[in-house]
């Protein structure tokens, strides 16, 4: 499957599942909480620094050089810590329903195929009838 199908249908799998709105509340939520902490945090200079701060926070990564110290500040970085953790579990439980729902669309199309050529086994060719024989022996090989 090319790649651009792929992501596209990822994207639409977001969109069903209502996921993409979440995706944009999460970063303007992140925004906000940038916007906030540089003015809660003294450690904080710039918004620059506040993003950098948010984005150590929110991949746990925790870099250590931006610190919160103020109970305002410990507060808002629970809160998007918390609120991150949801985030990536949500986007991982999509992306992982996404690659289950399409193993099992390519296994339908593959048996859907397979069940054809044998309702149409009398009409098959000898080259075709031995593709199929060669696909029932690979699948009982997976299966022992």
């Amino acid at each position: 499957m090319k790649r651009k199908k792929v992501w596209r249908l990822l994207f639409m799998s977001f969109k069903i599942a209502g996921v993409d709105k979440f995706f944009y509340s999460f970063i303007v939520f992140f925004i906000v909480m940038a916007v906030v902490l540089r003015f809660a945090e003294p450690s904080i200079i710039t918004f620059g620094d506040s993003l950098w701060y948010c984005f150590a926070v929110v991949t746990t990564v925790g870099f250590g050089d931006i610190a919160a110290v103020t109970p305002a500040g410990r507060i808002l970085t629970l809160i998007l810590s918390l609120f991150s953790i949801v985030t990536m579990a949500v986007f991982t439980a999509v992306i992982a329903s996404f690659f289950l729902d399409l193993g099992k669309a390519k296994a339908s199309d593959s048996a859907k195929g397979f069940i054809d050529d044998l309702e149409h086994l009398p009409e098959l060719s000898k080259e075709e009838l031995e593709q199929l024989s060669s696909r029932v022996k690979t699948f009982m090989e997976h299966e022992s």
